[in-house]
Formats: structure tokens, sequence, C-alpha cells
């Protein structure tokens, strides 16, 4: 391994985003081998995280971020984030995820995430939350229709048994809708936009 000079580690890794293993191929070596040269050149290696995100993503983020660029845009820009400050779920560290029961707020936020991220909308999952008394189909025949997308973008629906009617049944008609972007840089810059 005469020729793996730190410029070409650096290459492989840094900039053409090759793991370890597939360094160690290249050379016909022992992935014991390439981390000792990682040492000697005191080059860092990617936390698990990072080295799961590449392998996942292997073209680079399926996402870029637009700034807002007139009024119009600010005001979506605007609503976006507000909309993910008070709907969203921020808990879960990889995945922005944002429920709601009114698909017209829905359509702003999958608008939002289209317009300023480019991402792809065939990428979106959903996840339905209805009660035993909704009918489970016309649900996601109305979903379907209002949001403009497919049945297979829809995760197994979580269906809960009715108590007492309440007035959640004019508020929810067709249930609560979770929409989902797997992608963990993404909801940390949605997070880190948040005004706290």
């Amino acid at each position: 391994m005469k020729n793996l000079t730190k410029k070409k580690l650096e290459e492989l890794y840094v900039k053409d985003k090759k793991s370890t293993a597939d360094i160690a191929k290249i050379f016909k070596c022992s992935e014991r081998g390439i981390n000792y040269w990682f040492k000697k050149y005191n080059i860092p290696k990617r936390t698990i995280s990072e080295a799961v995100y590449i392998k996942c993503n292997p073209k680079g983020d399926p996402f870029k971020f637009i700034p807002p660029k007139n009024l119009e845009d600010s005001k979506l820009f605007g609503m976006g984030i507000g909309l993910y400050w008070g709907e969203g779920n921020r808990a879960n560290k990889n995945t922005v995820k944002l429920g709601n029961s009114d698909p017209a707020l829905m359509r702003i936020f999958i608008k939002f995430l289209i317009k300023f991220f480019r991402i792809e909308k065939k990428d979106l999952r959903f996840h339905l939350h209805v009660f035993t008394d909704i009918n489970i189909n016309e649900a996601y025949k109305y979903w379907i229709g209002e949001l403009k997308i497919k049945k297979d973008q829809f995760y197994k629906p979580t269906v809960t048994i009715t108590g007492k009617l309440g007035n959640y049944r004019n508020k929810s008609e067709y249930g609560v809708l979770t929409v989902y972007y797997g992608n963990t840089k993404l909801r940390n810059i949605l997070v880190n936009l948040l005004p706290m």
C-alpha cells in the first residue's frame, strides 16, 4: 500500500464518500490496514450515524435548501416554519414529522418542503390514525384526493377504539394524518430554523 498517500485516502474517504470497507477492497487489503493509515495520517473518521446517512444517500443529500426570494415566498416559508414549530414532532431525531386533521394545513406544509427544500413528493410517507367509527377506506380516499398522493405512500394505519362520542368526530371526520420525510439533516435544518 505504498501508493496510499494521505491525499489519496482523503480523496476516497472525504470527497468520494467511500467507506473503509470500500477502500480496503480497492487496495486489496484488510479494513484494519486501512484504519492504520487513517490513524497514521490523523484523518478523522465518520460517526456511525454519518456513515449510515452516506450509505442511505450515496448520491448526496436528497434535498437542497433554496431560501425565499420574494415576499410571497417569505409568507409560505414563515407558514411552513410556524407549522413545524406548532404541529411538528421534533422529538424524532431522524425524521421531519407533522400531523394534523386539516388537509389545507397539510398541503401548505408539503408545498413548503417541496418549494424550499426541493424534495420529491413521492418520497413522503404518511400515517393515518382513525377511530373505529370512521370508515378507513373513505378516510384513505379522502386524504389521497385532498393531497394528490398514492396509497402506497401510507404506512399501516392506527385504529383506536372509539370511546364516548365527543366533538372529535367533527374535527377529524377522516382521522389525523401524519406526514413523514426521513432525513436527519433536513430535520436538523428545520429545528435550527425555529425561533427558539
